[in-house]
């Protein structure tokens, strides 16, 4: 049986964002040394909480932690077989530094340039923690996450769910920065703008977790309590082990293919044409007419607003023919599923009596 989903505000009383940094100890036999880790109050960090994981003991003062930074980044004009090349051996790196008594590992795509681009952050992250997880060599270490692409509250459930002990959004808090000064958060200043993203932030994974039945961040860091949509078997076999995978999907060179293009837009430059925003819309979230699709846009909406008050059931029929074809568009899983035809696909009867059990 699963757990029951708990109410992060009512039951705030069990719940816990605290996050712990280090190397683990035996669970079943309790020592001093397995309470020897750095404690965060959210997993959601700042630049300078980061600085002080990384350099933890560059003054000797706290003995028995060191930090180690690997560049989470691949040749991007090589594609796929690049990015594979690059997981390999940032793993490879980051057993060598456990090897040299190493025990905080930061995973950065900072140092980005025009001939290197980022592996993307839940990737890097779920490979990581797959490779020390078969090695062994897991709870010798804590994985923290320097990421540009990790903006928003999923983002943050991912990364965590997949090993990380905690996650620093510098490109977010950049962006973050950069509206205080322009005076788009009020009269907050920016230290405060942090704080409230930070909280903001990790009370998100919280509600989350609770709606899974997890109460502390400590129980949720590796759960890995996601199911995989649009990956290939193979790729989610070997970098998110253990994730359910029931439907195929792109592999390696199409996650390198899309970092390309993204990678191509920020380094290549772009100029604005008359009429052209220099920053495209996305449209992710909320409808653009020149941004991201979506099922449910002005005409559909309207033709289901005109049915429902005219209440004309014709042009209802003209609204579900819309989204019906719509779905074809990548909108839906519907859309990507197609009914065999003709005599090959004529199966015999199934016997009745096989189910008179």
């Amino acid at each position: 049986m699963t757990n029951p989903p708990l109410d992060a505000i009512r039951e705030e009383l069990v719940t816990s964002l605290e996050a712990t940094v280090g190397p683990e100890r035996n669970l079943l036999k309790a020592e001093p040394a397995s309470c020897r880790q750095i404690c965060l109050p959210y997993p959601v960090i700042d630049n300078d909480d980061l600085a002080k994981l990384l350099y933890v003991n560059e003054h000797g003062e706290t003995p028995g932690f060191r930090g180690f930074a690997v560049d989470g980044l691949f040749p991007v004009a090589e594609g796929g077989p690049g990015l594979k090349a690059a997981i390999e051996k940032v793993c490879a790196q980051v057993s060598e530094a456990i090897a040299l008594d190493a025990n905080i590992i930061v995973l950065s795509d900072r140092n980005a340039n025009g001939s290197n681009a980022p592996i993307p952050s839940l990737l890097l992250t779920a490979a990581v923690h797959n490779h020390l997880v078969r090695e062994k060599e897991r709870t010798r270490v804590g994985l923290v996450i320097e990421s540009g692409d990790a903006r928003e509250v999923h983002h943050f459930a991912l990364l965590i769910g997949y090993g990380a002990a905690a996650v620093n959004p510098y490109l977010a808090l950049e962006s973050v920065a950069e509206m205080t000064r322009d005076g788009l958060l009020g009269e907050v200043t920016e230290r405060e703008a942090f704080r409230n993203y930070l909280k903001a932030a990790s009370k998100g994974v919280l509600k989350v977790m609770s709606k899974m039945g997890i109460s502390t961040v400590a129980s949720y860091t590796g759960a890995q309590v996601f199911e995989a949509i649009g990956l290939d078997h193979e790729l989610v076999e070997r970098y998110f082990g253990g994730t359910p995978s029931r439907l195929g999907g792109i592999g390696l060179s199409e996650l390198a293919e899309e970092v390309a293009r993204r990678h191509e837009y920020a380094y290549q430059g772009r100029v604005a044409g008359p009429g052209e925003l220099e920053i495209e819309v996305g449209g992710e979230y909320k409808w653009r007419r020149s941004g991201e699709y979506h099922l449910f846009n002005p005409k559909t909406v309207f033709k289901l607003q005109h049915a429902t008050r005219a209440k004309r059931f014709d042009v209802f029929k003209e609204y579900s023919r819309l989204v019906d074809e719509q779905s074809e568009r990548l909108a839906t899983l519907r859309g990507l599923l197609r009914l065999r035809t003709g005599d090959a696909c004529v199966r015999p009867p199934v016997p009745s009596k096989r189910w008179n059990r």
